[in-house]
């Protein structure tokens, strides 16, 4: 669609959240940008007051962010991107209930819950386009990786349903697959469960690997955005967009690994149909 176009992008305050929004802005886009703390949003705010709204929206808390979901709803917005979330790194068993709860609430029902909300609007003009921030590990997972690894699986299963279900309205999905990018992800927006001494030596060394990573990711958070822009406003955008170097590598291990067993497999455990009498 050509002119200019309403974002709403959640968890904006920094990371790919940001540098999407700034993109967007640079487009000459306006932009609803939402975080839990709606004053670290100020320096979005100031490079284009006239076109940026603040937000205060806080995901873990679903009966208080009905209302402002509401509101922006009301709004009318061309292109959402769901991009609020955090990690969470530890083994499944250390991982409590709450930590569990609250982690699928943000990463995957906070998301989903603007996405039904939105789809009125878009499906009256006809056109939309909805970004879901998935990640490499919506697809692989790994040690340490349940507790966040689960919502982005979900995420992108949910997705490619209504991906299905909305193309008739002229209303486009793509699910964005990043690698490791140089944001906020490894630090500020990173929790860590309580390690249980006997998953020490197996979850551990992973967890101090990827700590360790953090700052020194070769991911560049504006260049990702482009390319997210890029593919989002084209004509027939991406059902999927991986972005980076690794993300490319590790998926295409992943996909050729599942490919691989799948064809080993096929002889005996394929042969499950009733042979006749």
């Amino acid at each position: 669609m050509d002119g200019q176009l309403r974002w709403l992008v959640t968890g904006a305050s920094s990371g790919l959240g940001a540098a999407v929004a700034e993109a967007a802005i640079a487009r000459g886009d306006e932009v609803i940008a939402t975080a839990r703390d709606a004053a670290r949003l100020d320096r979005l705010v100031s490079r284009a007051a006239d076109r940026v709204r603040a937000v205060e929206l806080d995901l873990s808390d679903p009966v208080g962010a009905r209302a402002t979901i509401a509101d922006i709803a009301r709004a009318g917005i061309d292109v959402l991107v769901n991009n609020a979330g955090y990690g969470l790194i530890g083994a499944f068993e250390e991982a409590t209930d709450g930590q569990l709860r609250e982690a699928f609430e943000v990463n995957l029902f906070g998301g989903l819950e603007l996405t039904r909300a939105l789809l009125p609007f878009m499906r009256e003009r006809s056109w939309g386009r909805i970004v879901q921030m998935s990640s490499i590990v919506g697809v692989t997972s790994g040690l340490g990786g349940a507790a966040y690894a689960g919502p982005k699986a979900a995420l992108e299963a949910v997705s490619d349903s209504i991906a299905a279900e909305v193309a008739p309205f002229g209303i486009h999905l793509t699910i964005v697959e990043p690698g490791a990018f140089r944001t906020d992800f490894g630090g500020r927006s990173l929790r860590l469960t309580d390690q249980l001494p006997e998953y020490r030596s197996i979850v551990g060394p992973p967890r101090n690997a990827f700590l360790a990573h953090h700052g020194t990711q070769r991911g560049n958070p504006a260049r990702a955005a482009q390319a997210i822009l890029d593919a989002v406003l084209s004509p027939q955008p991406p059902r999927r967009l991986p972005l980076g170097p690794d993300a490319f590598g590790v998926l295409r291990a992943h996909y050729t690994a599942r490919l691989s067993e799948l064809d080993a497999l096929e002889p005996t455990a394929a042969v499950t149909d009733y042979l006749g009498s």
